[in-house]
């Protein structure tokens, strides 16, 4: 399992927080070409998974389809994502799905439910994108992403996209690394002049478009 060290940043420029990580002494440095994440979370009716976070409950899940794209509309590979918690340690497990029509998301609910091995049904409830920037040390033990032009639509109700309801003009930096090099960490975050948070975006989409 790792920990994922998140950051919101609002009061610093992008171009900054991208200096930032490249000034960092353990020499950061880009690892992949930046990209666009796309995603559909799932929760229960009475939105267990909301609950839980905002309640800071120590054992919990995320569900949530994911696929990359500048264009949300243009969909290849998407797979599904149980991201497990317990206390401040996480992982993932991932199931490939096979591609599906975004004005047609509501038939993934009953794939969604099966594969989550959930005993309440889970049903679409927000989607969400942002822009990711990939940082990693040379020795591959951490990596930072950084994440902006984040933008949430809510899917309520059976609500369709068509765009964007809310825009979020924050950057959240996020510090990842298993759970063997937590000593380690303690240098990497000394220079990071930023404030940790939890900053969860399904909290924050949620939040944001009821």
């Amino acid at each position: 399992m790792r920990f994922e060290r998140k950051y919101k940043v609002d009061d610093l420029s992008l171009d900054v927080v991208h200096q930032v990580v490249r000034m960092h002494p353990s020499s950061f440095r880009q690892i992949y070409p930046d990209r666009q994440i796309n995603n559909i979370y799932f929760d229960t009716p009475s939105f267990t998974t909301y609950k839980d976070n905002v309640k800071g409950i120590a054992d919990r899940k995320k569900y949530r389809v994911r696929w990359y794209a500048y264009d949300p509309f243009l969909i290849k590979q998407p797979r599904f994502e149980i991201k497990i918690k317990s206390n401040q340690l996480g992982k993932k497990e991932v199931h490939p799905l096979e591609a599906f029509q975004l004005d047609n998301y509501l038939s993934l609910n009953r794939i969604v439910s099966h594969l989550s091995g959930a005993f309440i049904p889970l049903q679409a409830s927000l989607m969400n994108a942002y822009h990711r920037s990939y940082y990693g040390t040379g020795n591959g033990k951490f990596r930072i992403t950084i994440d902006h032009q984040l933008r949430y639509h809510s899917l309520l109700n059976g609500a369709r996209f068509t765009n964007y309801q809310v825009a979020d003009r924050g950057v959240v930096v996020e510090l990842k690394y298993d759970a063997e090099y937590e000593e380690e960490a303690n240098f990497i975050q000394q220079y990071l002049p930023f404030r940790q948070t939890k900053s969860s975006k399904y909290v924050t989409g949620i939040t944001l478009t009821i």
